[in-house]
């Protein structure tokens, strides 16, 4: 089976504050991934940002996925972590997101029996909540053929970057698990996407694109200085979604 490049991509903007998610639907987003300490790499939102940002997404059409992750750090999660994922996962799902976003690594490989349990869990509380697996997929020995293990664990999505510290760069493997995968889950290219290198990513044949599209805050002196706070984080900014999309319907008809 080959990859169906006639399917529009899809655009995921990763959030973790409610103006985010206005920027996302006002640039154009197809669906956000929702997180709370994205500096941290994201971790599991609270549920009152949730139920904020399902408010502001949903009457406008656009799908929220969440993130699951009990801490930050590696993906190697012991019981204790895996029973509290669970449990996160259950209450994202009675606050209503359309998705949740998950992955565990052991010893360099996907963690199936951990996931295999987790996903159990997750389909008796909801047989229709999508299914991601993270960029856990990018620090095990062999993305390629994690794949199918993400294929049998019922995974609908798999964000990568091909093993690499940005998607253009590992954009050789996102190829091959494009093609690997050949239709049986999304493959979504995140980490280090901009405007000016989708194109490149997008020529891989992934489905989805999935970004920050962020820019730097404005710094508050006083704040930063006084407090001892690290740098200001980065906000989502509709132009830089806008211009991510752009590129997308670009490429799109281009492909027609």
């Amino acid at each position: 089976m080959t990859v169906d490049r006639r399917i529009r991509p899809g655009l995921e903007i990763c959030v973790d504050e409610p103006a985010g998610v206005v920027a996302a639907l006002s640039g154009g987003a197809d669906r956000i991934e929702l997180c709370s300490a994205l500096a941290a790499g994201g971790l599991t939102p609270s549920t009152p940002l949730v139920e904020f940002s399902l408010g502001l997404a949903v009457p406008a059409g656009l799908k929220v996925h969440a993130m699951v992750r009990p801490r930050a750090g590696d993906f190697d999660y012991d019981s204790t972590e895996l029973a509290l994922a669970v449990q996160e996962a259950r209450a994202l799902i009675d606050v209503g997101v359309h998705g949740l976003v998950f992955g565990a690594v052991r010893e360099g490989k996907i963690d199936a029996r951990a996931l295999a349990n987790w996903v159990g869990a997750i389909r008796e509380t909801s047989a229709t909540v999508r299914l991601t697996l993270h960029r856990a997929i990018d620090v095990v020995e062999d993305p390629v053929g994690a794949v199918e293990v993400a294929i049998d664990l019922g995974f609908d999505y798999i964000l990568t970057s091909g093993g690499a510290t940005s998607a253009p760069a590992g954009v050789a493997t996102i190829a091959r698990m494009v093609e690997r995968s050949a239709d049986r889950c999304r493959i979504m290219a995140g980490a280090g996407l901009r405007a000016e290198n989708a194109a490149i990513v997008l020529a891989s044949g992934v489905q989805d694109l999935h970004a920050s599209a962020s820019r730097a805050r404005p710094a508050l002196p006083d704040a930063y200085n006084v407090l001892q706070l690290p740098a200001p984080p980065r906000q989502t900014n509709v132009s830089e979604v806008g211009a991510l999309r752009q590129v997308i319907e670009n490429e799109f008809s281009r492909r027609a």
